[in-house]
This record gives structure tokens, C-alpha cells and sequence, in this order.
């Protein structure tokens, strides 16, 4: 009897000493996770990165530029000479290829939550977390980045809560030293997939708003409101 009161003593020490320790552990959820990442995005003006898109069997590849809070360019090297800039109201495209400028006119109704490389920034960051519904791939744990990688990073997967986003599902890698987002890949509402990959990141560097500016070659044609007309 005596056994069997000291065995019960000994497992009951035991919970409470278990339950001491897992009180004065925080509990990392993805949702604060999601809100860690937020907060370091919070403290970047500015970054230039490398960056590496694929989108079906197209490849491409650039350096991006952005300054907070809207600013977004990217120069790419394949197509080359192909820019796309985005200065908060216009967005502008080049393509070398048709030697045309598209223009199109982006007021604050038109704008998506979850619109690629804009995911990475600050007000990217606070409308996933205000429009998506965030969980660990596998846990809180780092993972590596790609199965022979040695980049180790957290994954998180975003789901829509509503259906007016244009991705159904979102996965974030996430730099588990820096927690700067390294990935973005995206379902679209169509099952296509997207992918974004960020490298070389540079933050804070003093970007002006003049690298926003882009002059179009003389001899390009022009097509304003290629996407919709803003009264629309």
C-alpha cells in the first residue's frame, strides 16, 4: 500500500512540476508567429533583394527594390530589360519583347491583400494576418528551405477566410535567423501556382522614391488602363 501512495506521490510531483514548467513557457503559434514577422517588417523602410519567380514553366529573374510604404520595382535580367514599377498610384510594365509600355491607374479599392512580391512588407504582412488564417506546415520547429538545403526556415500555411482573395493558399518560408520572408508560394483561385523566392536581402539602405520613376524608351507604344478603367 505504502508503494503504490509513494508511486502516486512521485506522479503527481510530477504533473505539477510539468505544469509549472509549460506555465512559464510561451506558447509560439503560428498566429504569433505570423505577428513576430510582422513586427521585424515593421522596421524596414526599405530592402533590395535578388529575386526568382516561377509561374507555370515561365522563369524569371531580377532585383527587386521597395521602399514602404507602396513602392515596389523590379529590373529583370531574364526577360531582359523587362521593369515592372509600381509607385502607390501607377503601375507600370515594359515589355522589351513588344517594345510597349502599359500603364494602369491602382486606386486604394483595387489593391489585393495578397498581391506576390507586395506580400513582403509590412502592409502585405498586416492583411494576410487580417485576411487569411495562418498554421504551421509542420510546426514551429525550422525546416531546411528545399529537401538538400542547409537554409533552415519556418513554413507557414495562409488560408483565405474570404473568397474575394486572388490566392486560395499561401505558404510563407520564413528565415528562422533573420525572419525575413526567403519564399512566397501561392494557389491562385484558378490552381495555378506561383512562386517567389527572395535572396541577397539588403534592408534599410536609403532607396530614394526617384528609383520609382520610370522613364519608357521614346520609341515603346503606350496602352493606358490596360487592366480596367479606374472609374470602373
Amino acid at each position: 500500500m505504502k508503494t503504490i501512495v509513494q508511486k502516486n506521490r512521485i506522479f503527481l510531483l510530477f504533473l505539477v512540476l510539468l505544469s509549472v514548467f509549460l506555465n512559464g513557457q510561451e506558447i509560439v503559434t503560428a498566429e504569433r508567429y505570423l505577428a513576430s514577422v510582422s513586427e521585424v517588417y515593421s522596421h524596414i523602410r526599405d530592402y533590395e533583394a535578388s529575386i526568382a519567380i516561377v509561374s507555370g514553366s515561365t522563369n524569371m529573374n531580377g532585383n527587386v527594390s521597395y521602399l514602404s510604404p507602396s513602392f515596389l520595382r523590379i529590373d529583370f535580367s531574364r526577360p531582359v530589360d523587362q521593369v515592372i514599377v509600381f509607385n502607390g498610384e501607377l503601375l507600370t510594365i515594359y515589355l522589351p519583347e513588344f517594345r510597349a509600355v502599359m500603364n494602369q491607374t491602382i486606386n486604394q479599392s483595387r489593391r489585393s491583400s495578397a498581391s506576390g512580391a507586395s506580400i513582403a512588407s509590412a502592409q502585405g504582412l498586416t492583411l494576410l494576418q487580417r485576411n487569411y488564417v495562418p498554421a504551421f506546415v509542420t510546426g514551429p520547429e525550422p525546416v531546411p528551405l528545399d529537401p538538400n538545403s542547409r537554409e533552415m526556415v519556418v513554413k507557414l500555411r495562409l488560408t483565405r477566410r474570404v473568397v474575394s482573395e486572388g490566392f486560395r493558399e499561401i505558404i510563407l518560408s520564413i528565415s528562422s535567423d533573420t525572419k525575413l520572408i526567403r519564399r512566397i508560394e501561392g494557389r491562385t483561385i484558378a490552381d495555378s501556382n506561383v512562386r517567389f523566392d527572395f535572396s541577397n536581402i539588403r534592408t534599410n539602405v536609403g532607396i530614394p522614391e526617384m528609383r520609382f520613376i520610370y522613364d519608357s524608351p521614346a520609341s515603346a507604344n503606350l496602352f493606358n488602363n490596360f487592366l480596367f478603367r479606374d472609374t470602373d
